[in-house]
């Protein structure tokens, strides 16, 4: 039997099927552990993310785009992971992935702090980001602002789950492609 200690130290280890795919309840136990142990995947729990979910959900079904009902923010990160593994099952595919959410990232958080220093917004102090995006002077721009802190959240979570999970199942660190 494992060390309780031992297993809130490391990740758990991903198991495979005989097929050679990512054994679903390995993965969920990786999942659980990130969310329970590392601040950047945790993220997806904070308040102020959940928010940004919920608001992200509305605005999709305002302008057309129906949204799948997921209860929240972490249900919405936990499927993303487990489709990004099912879609991309070869290492060139994972990498690929995995750069475009390393890119989507970068473009999100340069957009947040633009317009998060242009309005003079105090997200950095811990104020939600849909109160603050009151500040902003456009619609299109709001929309742009809460659309890209989502896109950051996200990303950030799935970014370090995806660069451990490459990592464990091919040897070696993500290096964008």
């Amino acid at each position: 039997m494992s060390d309780p200690k031992t297993q809130q130290i490391y990740p758990p280890k991903l198991e495979k099927t005989p097929d050679g795919d990512v054994n679903a309840n390995s993965l969920a136990d990786l999942v659980e552990w990130f969310l329970n142990y590392d601040q950047k995947v945790a993220i997806v729990r904070n308040p102020n993310v959940e928010e940004l979910f919920q608001w992200k959900q509305i605005d999709d079904e305002l302008h057309g785009n129906p949204p799948y009902p997921f209860e929240n923010a972490e249900a919405r990160f936990a499927i993303g992971i487990f489709q990004a593994l099912a879609e991309n099952k070869t290492e060139v595919a994972l990498q690929s992935w995995l750069t475009d959410v390393v890119q989507a990232l970068g473009e999100a958080k340069e957009t947040n702090q633009q317009i998060t220093d242009s309005y003079q917004l105090e997200t950095p102090q811990g104020k939600s980001h849909v109160s603050e995006s009151e500040k902003i002077g456009t619609t299109t721009e709001r929309r742009l602002y809460l659309t890209s802190c989502w896109v950051e959240a996200l990303c950030t979570a799935e970014a370090r789950i995806l660069g451990w999970i490459y990592q464990e199942l091919y040897g070696k660190p993500f290096q964008p492609g």
